[in-house]
């Protein structure tokens, strides 16, 4: 623990300036942006974070990602593992969230008292997002000061500084619940707040503080 805590030392700064970045975010942001963080997030799994944010940027260029088909949608996601059903999840998304032919997300995200209950409802009612991901979108979009990221970069860490016995194979809804109230225990006794230790350990794990 003492070295986590002297590594947090040196990176407070740059994990205080991400975690204002998505705050500033929260307050300014518009739906289509908020909207493309959530693609983001649906591409994640078993990607590379970087790879799956360029696929964003190519979506934008082709002007593909508010108004593409499915089918062109996966022509342009071949970094992205499992990239035909991720077309079809991020158009499902769209769906969910269109309005008179316009986007809508942040009434939802406005009304929500409990982040938590908020997440559970993207996790239900989103093909494709589970409780990491929609923790993920979640955090990049400001919500994140109770809920913690539970990725292989994460798991991985938390067992070698014996917050859990192992890495699971998967996380369920149970389970996930579970690691994240021993990842926050964690936080407190190390005096490093929850959403500083996702991006610590994150940094910790690949050398560098991204989203």
């Amino acid at each position: 623990m003492r070295e986590l805590q002297e590594l947090y030392r040196d990176k407070k700064g740059d994990i205080v300036g991400r975690l204002e970045d998505f705050q500033r975010f929260r307050r300014k942001s518009t739906d289509e942006e908020i909207f493309r963080e959530l693609a983001f997030c649906i591409f994640t799994p078993q990607s590379k974070a970087k790879a799956c944010w360029a696929s964003i940027q190519k979506l934008d260029e082709h002007d593909l990602l508010f108004k593409g088909s499915a089918e062109q949608i996966k022509q342009n996601l071949h970094c992205v593992r499992f990239h035909n059903k991720k077309a079809e999840y991020l158009v499902r998304a769209r769906n969910l969230f269109s309005r008179n032919g316009k986007l809508s997300l942040k009434p939802l995200l406005n009304s929500c008292s409990d982040i938590r209950e908020c997440r559970e409802w993207l996790v239900k009612n989103l093909t494709g997002l589970g409780y990491k991901e929609a923790s993920h979108f979640l955090r990049n979009i400001g919500f994140g000061e109770k809920i913690a990221i539970l990725d292989r970069h994460i798991l991985r860490n938390l067992c070698l500084l014996g917050v859990i016995p192992e890495v699971p194979e998967s996380l369920g809804r149970v389970r996930y619940l579970l690691i994240e109230e021993k990842m926050a225990e964690f936080s407190a006794k190390a005096a490093i707040p929850l959403p500083h230790l996702d991006l610590l350990l994150w940094y910790k794990e690949t050398g560098e503080i991204f989203k």
